[in-house]
């Protein structure tokens, strides 16, 4: 059964038809399967007279030679209210481009459709090939860009019935209220659920049909491929696919950067390296951390484009990902996950669904590392963010929290910058001296 999902995107697409009234198209980013499209439609039904989708994915004919002749306006409006037997009304209706980056000569007209006023315009697109097909084209000014991710959790937790958990935790995170053993532990399990399942809807929705974690990594293995396949694509060398999926394995490394030299191969040419992580990082398939060389406010003034640390942007996906050399992922692997059971070294999950939730509140991502006074080894702080004129150094463990050097350090370090400090781990809500001890399901409320 296909499900339409509470999304929080709605209110941005509602805030941009009060505000913008038509003035600017909304162009909806997002990475393959994250729900564009539907979430587009939705909102045409609910707050138009009427609409219409074009998706130039799947596009009839008389479509394509409309399009050609996009220019007299009568005459496009009316071949498109034939084409799809659908009547428009004059500021009253929509007009969805699903997958417009497949005709760029659309895309190009925005302005003049804008400039009409007639109808209102949403578009819809997916990773780069945006980017790509727009060579030689001009890009309307008249659009609002919006982008679309994953599922959060609390959108995950809206699909399951659930409204209450997240505001509940919010007030005792507010409050610094711990929560009690048992009731952390059963949070915990609820919130790797979501680790598992991650936030793509049809992975979702998969779930709530059958409740079987196989059946939802099939449809998680099938969204990788299409990915890959994207990633041939736009660079046929074949080096963002393998740095793509290599992603698990860096990360487990538990190295200071990604080592893009042990994956593709020693690359003298920076530039191409520089363009092609920029691509990968606009797909919204991954999300990069970049080194703070001065972790201070403005922390993009000074970070390093040659040391970095990438995520997959769907913590369920990273999961199938890192296992995909096995036919399905096996069961037993799921059960273990979701009672916490699996060996220490894939703590490296939590760490990248904290890059998750961090880049969903709007969080740009960057990491510290620097010698220790011996000099053998580096401290490294997981993620710093930016509050106001001041930061906040964050640690990630997948256990224990006993040791914390490398978060003390950075505190006797640069105590004068710091706001608060936390440590994302797997029990409960307390202070530890300076350190605020949060939950991993409370990383969203930082």
């Amino acid at each position: 059964m296909e499900r339409i999902f509470k999304r929080k995107i709605y209110s941005q697409i509602l805030d941009w038809k009060k505000t913008k009234d038509g003035k600017t198209a909304l162009l909806i980013k997002g990475a393959r399967r994250v729900g564009k499209s539907t979430i587009a439609e939705e909102f045409a039904k609910n707050e138009y007279r009427s609409y219409i989708v074009v998706d130039f994915a799947d596009a009839p004919a008389a479509l394509w030679e409309a399009v050609e002749n996009i220019s007299d306006r009568d005459y496009f409006f009316t071949q498109l209210q034939f084409i799809y037997g659908v009547q428009l009304y004059e500021r009253e209706s929509v007009i969805i481009f699903d997958e417009i980056q497949k005709c760029p000569q659309v895309r190009q007209a925005i302005k003049y459709l804008v400039k009409d006023y007639r109808f209102d315009y949403i578009e819809t697109g997916s990773l780069l090939s945006i980017k790509k097909n727009t060579t030689g084209i001009v890009i309307p000014s008249e659009e609002t860009r919006i982008t679309m991710r994953p599922m959060d959790y609390e959108e995950f937790r809206w699909a399951l019935g659930d409204t209450s958990t997240l505001p509940l935790l919010k007030t005792c995170f507010e409050q610094r209220r711990s929560l009690g053993d048992a009731v952390t532990r059963k949070l915990l399990r609820d919130f790797r659920l979501y680790m598992l399942v991650g936030g793509m809807p049809q992975a979702v929705n998969t779930y709530l049909d059958t409740l079987n974690l196989i059946a939802v990594d099939k449809v998680k293995r099938e969204i990788i491929e299409l990915y890959l396949d994207d990633f041939q694509k736009i660079d046929p060398t074949g080096k963002a696919e393998r740095m793509f999926k290599a992603i698990p394995s860096q990360l487990s490394g538990n190295a200071s950067r990604y080592q893009a030299t042990s994956v593709i191969g020693r690359s003298e040419d920076k530039d191409t390296m520089t363009e092609l992580l920029r691509d990968m990082e606009d797909s919204l398939t991954v999300n990069i951390s970049h080194h703070a060389n001065d972790p201070n406010v403005g922390m993009a003034l000074h970070m390093d484009y040659s040391r970095y640390k990438m995520y997959v942007g769907d913590t369920g996906l990273f999961i199938t990902l890192a296992f995909m050399d096995k036919t399905v992922t096996e069961n037993v692997i799921y059960q273990k996950l979701l009672s916490d059971k699996l060996s220490a070294d894939l703590g490296y999950v939590y760490e990248n669904v904290v890059a998750q939730i961090l880049t969903s509140i709007g969080d740009n991502l960057f990491y510290y590392t620097w010698p220790t006074d011996s000099g053998k080894h580096n401290y490294e702080i997981d993620f710093i963010l930016s509050r106001g004129s001041k930061i906040c150094p964050v640690e990630v463990k997948s256990s224990g929290y006993a040791a914390h050097a490398s978060l003390d350090a950075f505190m006797e370090k640069f105590s004068s910058r710091i706001a608060s400090d936390y440590l994302i781990y797997t029990k409960d809500l307390r202070k530890d001296g300076p350190i605020l001890l949060v939950p991993v399901f409370m990383t969203m409320f930082l």
